[in-house]
């Protein structure tokens, strides 16, 4: 009882909490991971600005650029859980401190401060004037202030004023669960991926199929995170459908599907990391 009364006084905070997490973990493995870093399908230029702006409302004042997130991504995958990689758990003691020096890498190339290898270079979606809008420390403290003024109007218990720090920082928050616990916490599927990525969540609610690194690092072209049977990616089955009424075209995806386990391979999960 007490619980339903939590939730009918609260339910606008717990709304909107909901609906700008679930939001900005789309845009985050829709456009920028899938689309942005790997173009994993193609959109009109009308559709990719829908997007591209989609992105920036989701995620506020926790903004992520295409071209920062791109780069960084690419560089991930090229150097995965190496010194070289900008966001591995291996090299830190806590996620925080992996964050503070993602953001430093990520700001770099962000703000057009470092050039990155040419490898890692273009294929992103570019819109300077939003991306120079969604870096404005002016923007993003409006943002802020928007979110307080909505928690202030609706907020009944105030410890939920605890969630608004999240809100502030979305982009980077769910960047910080990926890469530290889909490097740290969970099971693999595929043993020969020269590095210490898993799959967190049999159905990764959380992230929207993010948390799938052990299969995204072994099949880093394929649309679809999700590999066994059992497993699910949320975000594949809106892919699907958007390509399904022509808002995208998917690339080939025959061969970006996962192939079964290996004949006598068990289903189960195996190599369990804690």
């Amino acid at each position: 009882m007490a619980i339903q009364s939590f939730i009918l006084a609260n339910w606008p905070i717990l709304a909107f909490f909901a609906v700008h997490w679930q939001l900005s973990v789309f845009v985050q493995t829709f456009f920028l991971h899938r689309y942005g870093a790997h173009r994993m399908f193609t959109m009109s230029h009308g559709w990719e600005r829908f997007f591209h702006l989609l992105t920036y409302v989701s995620q506020g004042s926790g903004y992520l650029s295409p071209r920062g997130y791109a780069i960084l991504h690419r560089m991930h995958h090229a150097f995965s859980d190496t010194e070289k990689d900008p966001h591995s758990p291996i090299f830190h003691t806590n996620a925080m401190a992996m964050m503070l020096k993602t953001k430093h890498i990520y700001d770099g190339f962000a703000y057009g401060k470092v050039q990155p290898e040419p490898r890692f270079e273009g294929g992103y979606p570019e819109w300077d004037a939003l991306d120079k809008l969604g870096q404005n420390w002016f923007a993003r403290i409006g943002w802020g202030a928007a979110y307080v003024l909505f928690y202030m109007a609706f907020v009944q218990d105030m410890w939920l004023y605890a969630l608004l720090p999240v809100h502030f920082i979305m982009g980077p928050v769910h960047g910080a669960i990926v890469n530290w616990g889909g490097h740290k916490y969970g099971y693999r599927n595929y043993d020969d991926v020269p590095d210490v990525s898993v799959n967190s969540l049999p159905f990764d609610f959380l992230t929207g199929g993010e948390l799938f690194q052990n299969n995204h690092h072994k099949f880093g072209a394929s649309v679809n995170f999700a590999a066994r049977k059992w497993e699910l990616d949320p975000t594949y089955p809106v892919i699907r459908v958007l390509a399904a009424v022509g808002i995208i075209t998917l690339k080939n995806e025959q061969k970006m599907r996962y192939p079964a386990p290996a004949q006598g391979a068990s289903e189960a999960p195996t190599a369990a990391v804690a």
